[in-house]
């Protein structure tokens, strides 16, 4: 029979394959994690968190907390007269004879410039504008005129005076001028024009004004929310703007010789 080995029996020079060896792993200490150092590491990281989460609402609280501010309007008015005034006269003469409408356009002239130097007024005051002539036969469109009236003379005599009563005064005496032959156009409206010009003088003490009442406002504001105005954030000082005084639908500016100035500044406060 054949020979059958006893694999339990072992030849003392004989060894199997893995006997007697141990894992090698089990005698490597230098890969068990060092307890000090990973501590240390968890530390860190978690220090980080912490930094990352807190820089991000610092910051949003300091954005919330500057967004606390209040926007305000300030009103000022303050009523001022015109100080001067532009008159200006323009006068027409109609006719089929040039020379004989040039001569009667003179005489109007010398009559205008008369009275106003008779109601006061001085000669720098008063300027002759340049003499306008029409032909209408002139004009190929034109057509046949029934009436034989070929040329149409205008002259314009303007008054500008620092003395707007005394040209408000002399305007309804303007009735003496048509009763001379006079016609007056009146295609460009009212002939006087009052204006002001000393708003730079006022501008300083209406802002100033404005800037008293807008903190006012923002004072009471505060007051109703718990806090205390601060600085301001930002300002403007708004548009003045020049009004008639009595303000009506078909009221002018220009038409009148009081006149009410206003500007609203507006102005941004922090809020503490």
């Amino acid at each position: 029979m054949p020979k059958i080995e006893n694999l339990n029996e072992k030849n003392q020079f004989e060894t199997r394959p893995f006997e007697g060896r141990k894992p090698r792993l089990l005698k490597n200490r230098n890969l068990r994690p060092h307890r000090p150092f990973k501590a240390f590491s968890l530390l860190i990281l978690a220090l980080g968190f912490a930094l990352a989460g807190f820089f991000p609402g610092y910051y949003y609280y300091k954005a919330k907390l500057n967004s606390n501010s209040v926007i305000v309007k300030g009103l000022a008015e303050k009523d001022v007269k015109a100080d001067l005034a532009i008159w200006e006269m323009k006068y027409v003469v109609t006719g089929d004879d040039v020379l004989k409408q040039q001569q009667e356009i003179t005489r109007q002239t010398a009559v205008i410039k008369s009275f106003l130097k008779e109601n006061g007024f001085q000669d720098d005051e008063i300027t002759v504008g340049r003499l306008e002539t029409n032909d209408l036969m002139a004009n190929p469109y034109n057509g046949r005129n029934e009436n034989n009236i070929r040329f149409i003379l205008t002259q314009v005599v303007t008054v500008k005076s620092l003395n707007v009563d005394l040209v408000a005064k002399t305007l309804n005496k303007s009735g003496d001028l048509v009763a001379k032959g006079i016609i007056f156009s009146s295609e460009y409206g009212s002939p006087v024009s009052y204006l002001f010009t000393k708003l730079n003088d006022i501008k300083p003490e209406m802002l100033t004004e404005a800037t008293k009442n807008a903190k006012e406002a923002a004072l009471q504001f505060a007051s109703n929310s718990a806090s205390k105005v601060g600085k301001i954030k930002y300002a403007n000082q708004g548009m003045f703007s020049i009004l008639p005084r009595e303000q009506t639908s078909s009221a002018s500016e220009t038409q009148q010789i009081d006149k009410k100035v206003r500007v609203v500044s507006t102005i941004e406060y922090w809020l503490e």
